[in-house]
């Protein structure tokens, strides 16, 4: 599986062919600063390790008086492993949620069909996940356990529930395209 900046650089270079000083206002464009902390030097760094795994390639331009620039494309094994970490992290839970919030930025990777699979399939781990939690927390366990601790896992209730409340939400949006 990817890591998050090379899921998201992935992400924007299939979309189209970048540099990455384009990469770098796209980021600031999409404010991503806000939720997931990039740093120019991650972006530049991450490219070049893409690039040597073989998941980019880079292509060499000159645009008038300018200096040289490398332009990114995704390669097949690119693509494929980047699909492959977007499946992934659709259908599992974690409570670091940039993981899911990056790749469902990608989701139109995927034909209607497979967003709505995917989507499915998460909203059924998290089911199964919510109902996990819920069996721990009862009277006799609640007796038992700090007040600190009983509080901290129904805070993790309240999270996966904004989760399933935020997948159902792209879901509906993939019914309405």
């Amino acid at each position: 599986m990817l890591s998050k900046p090379a899921t998201m650089l992935l992400g924007l270079i299939y979309e189209k062919p970048l540099n990455a000083y384009e990469i770098i206002k796209l980021l600031n464009y999409m404010n991503v600063k806000w939720w997931f902390n990039i740093a120019d030097s991650t972006v530049y760094s991450t490219l070049k390790a893409l690039e040597k795994k073989e998941y980019i390639t880079g292509t060499t331009e000159k645009v008038g008086n300018m200096p040289d620039r490398t332009v990114y494309s995704l390669s097949d094994k690119g693509k494929a492993m980047f699909q492959d970490t977007l499946k992934k992290s659709i259908t599992q839970f974690n409570y670091d949620t940039n993981i899911f919030s990056i790749a469902a930025f990608y989701l139109n990777t995927f034909t209607p069909t497979e967003q709505r699979e995917l989507l499915q399939e998460r909203l059924s781990v998290l089911q199964k996940y919510r109902k996990g939690i819920e069996k721990q927390v009862n009277p006799l366990w609640e007796s038992e356990v700090s007040s600190i601790h009983s509080a901290n896992v129904k805070r993790m209730i309240d999270l996966v529930d904004a989760e399933i409340a935020g997948t159902n939400r792209i879901l509906k949006s993939c019914d309405e395209t």
